[in-house]
């Protein structure tokens, strides 16, 4: 399985991932996957209740249990630092807003379903859920809140009573004087009101962690799933434990799904430590499906109103945007953050300089809100795609007519937003034109009338998105010729299924002439990696590659040097191929190996990169969506779906393609059946994979997907990220295309996320009446 792969290497090359015959095959490691000798099992004891005040009694009982070695409540962790918010940001009237505590335990209220309780730690998982059933929670109820839409609403429950209101902050971006002009002199204003759904983000493998104690060395041992081990440790110790970070060895094996949601701290990261340290044993605790649903943070939820200003002709003048954002009972780690960074791209790919956002975020007694795949940037996107079909069909302008007639010309570029974004590259009409003749846009009315005669209602629509990734930054690389001849490359970047090691070793591996398999890329232990910024934001290969294209070159000349002297000839007339270095033209070689073991220098088989960026890089480009949708059942099928992406650079297509891919299928997945369903006394119904649909093999149809790269100018390599987009540019196009469908067959005027069966029959229902 670990056979060297018989293709060539570098940027642009369909590699097949190097990962994948571990992983297939049943042999991957993930934390579930290791037990320390003598583990001890965590248990959290989590809230029944929404909202109330409780005490606790039977902890005594509990302690006695059979099999439990440690009950913890928050008076026994009371010196543990609070879980921290870290993204505090000025709020439109200069001040910074409040972050309510986020207690390790609750000591005294719990405010969502879900909430933590009490830690309990024996000798098997059973044994810690039986011991916790002898804890008695004693509940006073008290007043909740849970809908977006109802949160700031006169005489509503509040989640922070001493505050005196649900607002948790309200930022904002632009010119309101300006944007008010604006709006005074158009011909139009077209408005529209919109629901971005709350999700639940399901990866394969749910969270799990190994907290472990050497009480000879004074140091802690996190083996936990991650999407950067330097970030968990620096929160984990230096705002939780309160000890030096380096006392902390933060470790990631495989991980099976991050999306965002893994790049928190939770609570159970630092109690298995603190567990561990006061038995003197390993504590590891895995969680469990229905335990996932109510104890990790979720995404989107914003309720959002818009308007936009159009002169006579349909040419966009000004932007209105005001939305709410569900924070959830707490003020997640980069909660706050999500909903202002994605309304930074509120323009979308549209000439548009008069603009104003409000944005408030929301207290609700419901599971924490923070990134999920897009952070912020799909609500964006999906706001403006649907702003602006409502505005062509007002105007009378087909789709892509007024896209085209707004679309920020390329001789513009580089383009500053009035959000202060700057698109460096683009070609916007040539992708959605080429997407159109993809996707047969010019013949769909025949195939709408062939629907109709077999019943269906057939729909067409699109996405023109932009985003921002891989923002300013940088990612040190290390790499080490080893002695068998293998190089070793260190990078602080943590693959969630990416396919990193491929992308990584297919340039270092064509640089310095070995086989992909000669690459071995290390990530994922902040004990051998000084330095790291993790993965979220496709930032990865954007901001991590140009680091290993740089140090991999830094250590060919370190290799042509110490081989120059054995060879007997000038570096420059070396060259590195199949794991030898050869003089150019002759058959006179020495082995990398050979090389590695002739010195005693270490530093000269040694090379480091840490290539910065300034400035974010902007993926763009089409969705466009077709479906057909059957009145009588309210059912939705996805028959056709087109995607031309500008990318900057194609790294690998495999790659490319599976995220793409993957990332479209959780958009359809948001558009047609994603739905977190809280009921009005604050209870998690849709609290399992019984009560939460996803989409399956049958939901998803056979992409066409093409790329049209125009090279960025502020990424080194050119590579403009593609981890979010297909989530990005996907909900807008299937929900457009939704209501086209619903629109041309029934008269309906508008639907919001989740398209279910019994919303779109309800809909059709409704409008017939």
């Amino acid at each position: 399985m670990n056979q060297p792969v018989n293709v060539k290497f570098g940027i642009g090359a369909a590699v097949r991932r190097k990962e994948d015959p571990s992983l297939i095959t049943g042999h991957g490691h993930y934390v579930d996957d290791s037990t320390p000798e003598g583990s001890l099992h965590g248990y959290m004891l989590r809230s029944a209740m929404p909202h109330a005040r409780f005490t606790l009694s039977g902890l005594d009982d509990a302690r006695s249990a059979p099999g439990v070695s440690l009950v913890l409540t928050a008076a026994d962790v009371a010196d543990l630092g609070l879980m921290p918010t870290k993204a505090v940001m000025p709020q439109v009237d200069g001040s910074q807003h409040a972050v309510p505590p986020r207690e390790v335990l609750c000591s005294d209220t719990v405010r969502f379903v879900g909430d933590a309780i009490a830690f309990v730690v024996a000798d098997s998982v059973d044994a810690a859920k039986s011991a916790a059933e002898l804890i008695e929670v004693d509940y006073d109820p008290l007043e909740v809140v849970v809908e977006t839409g109802k949160a700031l609403d006169p005489g509503a429950p509040l989640v922070w009573p001493d505050t005196g209101t649900n607002q948790a902050f309200e930022l904002g971006h632009g010119d309101k004087a300006k944007t008010e002009e604006a709006f005074a002199r158009a011909a139009h204003v077209t408005s529209i009101d919109i629901v971005n759904n709350r999700l639940v983000s399901n990866y394969m493998e749910t969270r799990g962690c190994i907290g472990e104690y050497d009480s000879e060395t004074d140091r802690y041992t996190l083996t936990v799933g991650t999407q950067g081990v330097h970030g968990v440790r620096d929160i984990v110790a230096g705002d939780i434990l309160k000890i030096d970070p380096a006392r902390l060895h933060v470790m990631t094996p495989d991980v099976g799904g991050g999306f965002g949601t893994k790049m928190f701290v939770y609570r159970e990261y630092p109690l298995c430590l603190v567990a561990a340290e006061r038995l003197g044993r390993p504590v590891k605790w895995i969680s469990e499906r229905m335990e996932h649903f109510v104890a990790c943070a979720q995404g989107r939820d914003n309720v959002t109103h818009a308007e936009l200003a159009m002169d006579a002709d349909g040419r966009f003048l000004g932007l209105k945007i005001d939305v709410v954002a569900n924070m959830g009972a707490y003020l997640h780690q980069f909660g706050p953050y999500i909903p202002y960074v994605g309304t930074t791209m509120s323009t979308g790919l549209y000439d548009i300089d008069a603009l104003h956002v409000r944005v408030r975020g929301v207290f609700t007694h419901t599971v924490p809100v923070d990134a999920y795949r897009g952070a912020g940037r799909p609500e964006a996107a999906y706001l403006i795609d649907r702003l602006v079909d409502k505005a062509a069909i007002e105007m009378g302008l087909a789709t892509p007519e007024i896209r085209r007639l707004n679309f920020i010309a390329s001789e513009k570029l580089p383009y500053t937003t009035a959000t202060g974004r700057m698109y460096d590259t683009g070609e916007f009409s040539a992708h959605m034109d080429k997407a159109m003749e993809e996707a047969g846009w010019a013949d769909f009315d025949a195939r709408a009338e062939e629907a109709r005669g077999r019943g269906k209602y057939r729909g067409i629509g699109m996405s023109t998105y932009i985003e921002a990734c891989a923002f300013a930054g940088s990612e040190e690389v290390n790499m080490k010729l080893e002695t068998s001849g293998r190089v070793t490359l260190l990078i602080g970047t943590q693959t969630n299924g990416q396919g990193h090691a491929t992308a990584y070793s297919q340039v270092a591996a064509e640089i310095l002439g070995l086989d992909l398999d000669g690459i071995d890329v290390v990530q994922g232990d902040s004990d051998r990696i000084a330095t790291g910024g993790g993965t979220g934001g496709s930032r990865s290969i954007p901001i991590g590659l140009p680091s290993v294209d740089t140090a991999s070159r830094t250590l060919v000349e370190k290799i042509k040097a110490i081989a120059a002297d054995q060879l007997e000839a000038g570096a420059g007339d070396l060259e590195l191929a199949d794991g030898m270095v050869r003089v150019v033209g002759t058959d006179k070689a020495v082995s990398l190996a050979q090389i590695a073991a002739s010195t005693s220098d270490p530093e000269g088989l040694m090379s480091q990169a840490r290539i910065k960026q300034s400035e974010a890089t902007y993926p763009n480009g089409t969705h466009i969506c077709e479906v057909e949708i059957d009145p009588e059942t309210g059912t939705t099928e996805i028959v056709r779906y087109t995607i031309v992406d500008d990318f900057g650079v194609t790294v690998n297509p495999l790659l490319l393609a599976g995220q793409i891919h993957g990332g479209v299928a959780q958009a359809i997945g948001q558009a047609l059946m994603e739905d977190t369903v809280y009921d009005g006394e604050g209870q998690l119904v849709s609290a399992s994979l019984l009560d939460y649909a996803l989409p399956r093999a049958g939901d998803v149809p056979a992409f066409d997907f093409q790329t049209r790269n125009v090279p960025s100018t502020t990424n080194a390599l050119g590579i403009k990220g593609a981890g979010e987009a297909g989530t990005i540019g996907g909900c807008g196009a299937v929900m457009n295309a939704v209501a086209d469908a619903l629109r041309r067959g029934a008269g309906v005027g508008h639907i919001d996320m989740p398209a279910t069966p019994l919303r779109v029959w309800d809909a059709i229902r409704a409008a017939r009446s």
